[in-house]
Parts: structure tokens; C-alpha cells; sequence
């Protein structure tokens, strides 16, 4: 084995991957689903997935053990380790000619 190649992945690793499918739609189907997704801020692939995991769900079929969707962009304002219910800290406000951005 050379150094570029890449190393062999475990099996544990391979179960971490999300899994890839082929799916086939009807083009109509596929225009109405991408409108959707885009009036929620979501790819089409992300909203296949909520999609199918609110159906699951309701269906009282989705599996203990499936993770959550992982969320994608800019991460909150709130520290990681501030309790959800209460609201972001804001920084204090530096008095004119202290520094601030009134300062020359």
C-alpha cells in the first residue's frame, strides 16, 4: 500500500455512512416536491427524508435507533451549552469613546 492510498474503511465505519438510493420520479412529482422543499429552505434530497421519517413516525415504524437529521448551514447563535428555553446572551453594549466602533 502506497501513501496515497486511501485506507480500507471498517465496518463500523460503513454503517456511520448515510445510505445512497436511486429514485426515480414522475417529472411532475419531482417539479412539485423541489417547489416544496424550496418554500422550506430545504435541498429536495432533505425533504425526501423528512418527508419519509414524518411518515414512519406516524406510521410508528421509525426505527429507536435512527439518528437525527443532521442540520446543515450556519450553526446557532446560542452557546452548545445553553439550555434551549432561554435567550441567546447578548454582549454588552461599550460606550462611545471606549474603544467601540465610534472610536477614530
Amino acid at each position: 500500500m502506497t501513501d496515497q492510498t486511501p485506507p480500507r474503511r471498517t465496518p463500523a465505519s460503513r454503517s456511520q455512512q448515510r445510505k445512497q438510493m436511486l429514485l426515480r420520479l414522475d417529472p411532475a412529482v419531482h417539479d412539485a416536491l423541489a417547489r416544496w422543499a424550496s418554500d422550506e429552505l430545504r435541498s429536495a434530497n432533505a425533504q425526501i427524508e423528512f418527508l419519509l421519517r414524518r411518515a414512519l413516525a406516524e406510521a410508528g415504524r421509525l426505527p429507536g435507533a435512527a439518528r437525527p437529521i443532521p442540520r446543515r448551514g450556519r450553526p446557532p447563535s446560542r452557546p452548545p451549552d445553553q439550555p434551549p428555553d432561554q435567550p441567546p446572551q447578548e454582549e454588552p453594549e461599550t460606550p462611545p469613546g471606549t474603544g467601540g466602533q465610534d472610536a477614530p
